[in-house]
Order: C-alpha cells, then sequence, then structure tokens
C-alpha cells in the first residue's frame, strides 16, 4: 500500500506520514523508554521493528517528528491502536485529534468492523474520537464501525 501524507488543514507546518524511512527511531524509542508509563521496558529492537514493519503514524512539526500512533490490524477485521502520543511541548492543539482522525481514516482502517486500544488515562479523549470503555476493563476502549 501507498504511504499516506496528511497535512494539518489550519496549521500547515504540521504534518502526518506512514512511510517508515521517515520516522526517528531515536526519538520515539527514547519517549517511549524515558516519558510513556506504558512502554518503559521496551528495547530499542522492539522499537525499531514497530516502525519497520508496522502502520504507524509519526506526527511531524516542519521536519521534526513530535509524535506517533502506531496500528497493528488483520486487514480484515480489526485494529489495535498504541504508543500514542504527542510531544508535551505540542499538546492541546487538537493534534492528538488529528491523529486519531487519521489513523481512523486511512484505507487499510477505515472499513474494519472495530478498533481496540488500551489506555490508563485518556478515556474522556477517545470517549470524544467515539470510543466506548469495554465492560469489566478499567483500560480496554473499542469503536465499532
Amino acid at each position: 500500500m501507498k504511504h499516506q501524507h496528511y497535512i494539518h488543514p489550519e496549521k500547515k507546518d504540521f504534518s502526518i506520514h506512514t512511510d517508515p524511512d521517515l520516522l526517528d527511531l531515536e526519538y520515539v524509542h527514547r519517549y517511549l523508554k524515558e516519558e510513556s508509563y506504558w512502554a518503559g521496558d521496551s528495547e530499542k529492537e522492539e522499537t525499531a521493528g514497530m516502525l519497520r514493519d508496522g502502520l504507524c503514524f509519526g506526527v511531524f512539526y516542519q521536519k521534526r517528528q513530535i509524535g506517533v500512533a502506531s496500528v497493528t490490524t488483520d486487514g480484515r477485521s480489526y485494529a489495535y491502536i498504541s504508543d500514542v502520543f504527542i510531544d508535551e511541548k505540542y499538546e492541546r492543539q487538537g493534534l492528538a485529534t488529528w491523529l486519531i482522525e487519521c489513523v481512523l481514516s486511512h484505507p487499510m482502517i477505515k472499513n474494519l468492523s472495530h478498533c481496540m486500544l488500551l489506555t490508563d488515562d485518556a478515556h474522556s479523549f477517545y470517549e470524544k474520537m467515539g470510543f466506548k470503555r469495554i465492560a469489566g476493563s478499567a483500560d480496554q476502549m473499542i469503536k465499532y464501525k
């Protein structure tokens, strides 16, 4: 599949790319290892594999990466969204919303029956994006087509 490229509709200096050659392994790995609550024990090789082999959406300000979202999918019915972050210097600008909108509208994702994710602290954000909490789980969320 051809790589996707998105330009923010109002903030032209921001873009999202799915081309793994554009993703900054050092930046993403450092963030996941040092800043995230969910991937502190990840190895650099694991991050490299995710960026190389997965469907990853890199968020950029000008040419500098400032965020990412990773997607695993079977290509037929479901997708699992993980490792979503925006650098704190760029938070509260609508970039995370735009990132998830780009993920959900991607040609490999938009026709799937459902998307899932895990979160400890962003339930209300994902609920605004149409995700629902899965009964009996504190962190699992799902969005049906």
